[in-house]
C-alpha cells in the first residue's frame, strides 16, 4: 500500500470516528478554535463571521464567569477561615479563671491566634493617675481620661458612631503602643459598652501589615468578638 493510499485510509477512519462520535471534536477547545480560524480564512477578509464573533464573546463571558466563580470560592473559604479563627480566640479568651491571667492571655495567646502584633484594652477614668495599680497588672491595659475613646475613634470626617473602626493610618501617639507606633500600619478599634455607671472603653488591635485592617472589610466577626469581650469584662469588673 502506497503512502497516499495509507493516508486516505486513515482519513476515512478519522471521518468515520468523528461521524460516529462528534464529541471527539466538539469537546476539544483547541481543535474547535483551529477549525473556526480556518473557516474564517476561507471566507476572506471582507466577510464578517457573526458566528465567530458570537463564539469569541461566549468564550470571554465564560472566562469572566470562571473568574467570578473562583473569587466567590476564595471569599467563602476566607470567611470560613476567619470565623474559625475568631471562635478559637474566644474559646482561648474564656479559659482563664483570674483577671490577671485573662489580661496576660489576651496579649499573648489571643493576639497570636488573631495574628495581630498588639492588643490594647483602653479604659476611661476620671483620674487616670489613680488607676496605676490597674495598669501594673498588665501592659495590655491603658487608662485614659474621659472622651479619649471618642477622639481616638474619630476620623478626618469627624467623630463616628460606628462600634468598629478599621483604618490604615494610626494616630501618632505613644499612649497606647509606646514607641512601637511607627511600625504598626493598620488597626481596628472596637468600642466597648461596659455596663451602667461605668465609663467608656475600647479594644484596639494593630498589625504591622498595612492590609490587615482596612476600610471596606467586613466587621461582623469583629463585632461578634467585641460583644463577647464586653460580656467578659462586665463579669470581671463585677
Amino acid at each position: 500500500m502506497t503512502d497516499t493510499a495509507r493516508q486516505r485510509e486513515l482519513a476515512q477512519d478519522y471521518r468515520s470516528q468523528i461521524i460516529a462520535d462528534p464529541s471527539l471534536i466538539l469537546d476539544d477547545t483547541d481543535v474547535m478554535r483551529s477549525l473556526v480560524t480556518a473557516s474564517e480564512r476561507g471566507m476572506g477578509e471582507n466577510i464578517i463571521d457573526l458566528r465567530g464573533l458570537a463564539m469569541d464573546r461566549l468564550e470571554a463571558r465564560l472566562d469572566r464567569l470562571e473568574e467570578t466563580h473562583r473569587a466567590v470560592i476564595a471569599a467563602a473559604y476566607e470567611n470560613l477561615s476567619g470565623t474559625n479563627q475568631i471562635h478559637r480566640a474566644i474559646l482561648n479568651m474564656l479559659d482563664p479563671e483570674r483577671f490577671e491571667d485573662f489580661l496576660r492571655n489576651l496579649g499573648t495567646d489571643v493576639a497570636g491566634i488573631l495574628n495581630v502584633d498588639a492588643i490594647r484594652l483602653v479604659l476611661e477614668s476620671p483620674d487616670p493617675g489613680a488607676d496605676t495599680e490597674l495598669q501594673r497588672i498588665s501592659n495590655v491595659i491603658t487608662v485614659v481620661r474621659p472622651g479619649f475613646v471618642e477622639t481616638y475613634m474619630s476620623s478626618e470626617r469627624g467623630p463616628t458612631t460606628r462600634p468598629v473602626l478599621l483604618r490604615q493610618s494610626i494616630p501618632q501617639t505613644d499612649l497606647l503602643y509606646g514607641s512601637g507606633t511607627p511600625a504598626l500600619k493598620s488597626e481596628v478599634c472596637m468600642r466597648l459598652d461596659l455596663g451602667e455607671n461605668r465609663m467608656g472603653g475600647m479594644l484596639v488591635m494593630a498589625s504591622e501589615d498595612p492590609n490587615m485592617f482596612k476600610s471596606g472589610q467586613g466587621t461582623d466577626l469583629l463585632s461578634f468578638f467585641a460583644g463577647i469581650f464586653e460580656r467578659s469584662m462586665r463579669h470581671w469588673l463585677a
